[in-house]
């Protein structure tokens, strides 16, 4: 066989090659975990317990926010009460509610200051 024929044999066989495998994807459907929807399963599992760590999570953020919007209103206004405010919101995501009421309160009366009066003096 000479080499002119080979190369052609080569290259009709990466043309089928070519055409028979357009996609080249990978999909883990096959041996993915199913998804349990019974409430009761979820209990055993520990749902109490995730929900009392978003607890005390919050409650910790929550003071967390609180101490920054209250350093807001001493030192750098803007940045220390947005932060404040961002971390207040993200307390009563997790639970903290009162926590992260006087946190966005305080951290919106420092940014007001910050933002409106503080350029006058």
């Amino acid at each position: 066989m000479n080499d002119e024929t080979r190369y052609d044999k080569l290259e009709e066989n990466h043309h089928d090659e070519k055409d028979n495998h357009d996609y080249h994807e990978e999909t883990a459907a096959e041996i993915a975990a199913p998804v349990s929807w019974d409430r009761s399963r979820d209990n055993d599992r520990g749902e109490d317990k995730d929900h009392e760590h978003a607890h005390v999570s919050g409650k910790v953020i929550g003071w967390s926010a609180l101490v920054l919007s209250v350093l807001s209103l001493f030192f750098l206004p803007v940045v220390l009460g947005a932060v404040g405010i961002i971390l207040g919101f993200v307390a009563r995501r997790r639970h903290a509610t009162t926590l992260g009421a006087w946190s966005i309160g305080i951290g919106v009366v420092s940014l007001i200051i910050g933002i409106f009066v503080l350029p006058f003096f």
